[in-house]
């Protein structure tokens, strides 16, 4: 399959015109080899994903995160030489679906909102209308669960989704969960956005000191559950609807996550409870 088809499928649920101002979506390093036996997916262009990618033959990977977002000379002996040299060496194209794939409502970044059985979703924060008749754009979403659900219910459910405690309780946990907004990756500039939306919990990561001191004072709950974690299942969702529409096979090659984490968690909130789970 030649490299412009794939890319054709991609932007599909990605679409370059979602991706924001500041985002470096897109082909990260072209090749000259025109055709691909074997599509790669991962979230990041770390050397050990690469080298196991062209391991495998892989002639295309498709990543969550850019390379880099700023141009940078390949001037030290780091991570960033490591990985141009595995994709010059083997002429592998790399691809970035960053922001464009966040920002459009309808692909793979609700995969957690499939995972909850969410209903009536909507975008977390709308920013433009689409091209061609393809809707609204925006970042994270807001839905409500089938049923009003106890706190201790629902963080089990959440567990099961996730397969994790959240790294972080921000707020006071709410006895009864019914509505619920996310956003994967780093999303705490949005806690005003969810608590406007009338979500009961907001799931995201990267949470800051600041930011828990503003959920509180909003009356909302966040949940930080870490950058990794929701970012890697839409990927790996991502590369099961890739594997339908693509003529060439498609490996999806698991990332790891930078935190350790210990076996068992315990959450405190900022109102002094602990939660087990």
């Amino acid at each position: 399959m030649d490299v412009s088809e794939i890319i054709a499928v991609i932007e599909q649920y990605a679409p370059p015109a979602a991706a924001a101002s500041w985002d470096a979506s897109g082909v990260q390093t072209a090749s000259f080899a025109e055709r691909v036996d074997l599509a790669a997916v991962t979230l990041e262009a770390s050397p050990e994903t690469v080298r196991a990618a062209a391991e495998a033959g892989a002639g295309f990977i498709l990543t969550h995160h850019p390379l880099s977002l700023r141009p940078r000379f390949p001037n030290r002996r780091d991570a960033y030489l490591a990985v141009l040299s595995l994709l010059l060496a083997h002429g592998i194209t790399l691809y970035s679906a960053h922001t464009s794939l966040d920002a459009n409502p309808r692909g793979p970044v609700r995969t957690l909102a499939q995972d909850l059985d969410l209903r009536d979703t909507e975008i977390l924060d709308p920013f433009q209308d689409g091209a061609d008749g393809q809707g609204p754009f925006g970042f994270g979403f807001v839905g409500n669960l089938p049923s009003a659900t106890p706190w201790g219910a629902f963080s089990r459910m959440l567990r099961a989704a996730l397969g994790r405690c959240p790294t972080h309780v921000c707020g006071r946990t709410p006895e009864v969960v019914s509505r619920i907004a996310c956003c994967p990756g780093s999303g705490a500039s949005l806690n005003a956005k969810a608590a406007q939306a009338g979500a009961d919990l907001f799931i995201t990561g990267d949470v800051r000191y600041h930011s828990a001191v503003e959920a509180s004072d909003l009356g909302l709950c966040v949940l930080d559950v870490g950058h990794f974690i929701l970012e890697e299942q839409m990927m790996r969702a991502f590369a099961g609807l890739l594997a339908c529409e693509l003529r060439v096979p498609v490996r999806f090659f698991p990332g790891r996550d930078p935190f350790a984490r210990p076996e068992s968690t315990v959450m405190h909130d900022t109102q002094g409870r602990e939660e087990y789970s």
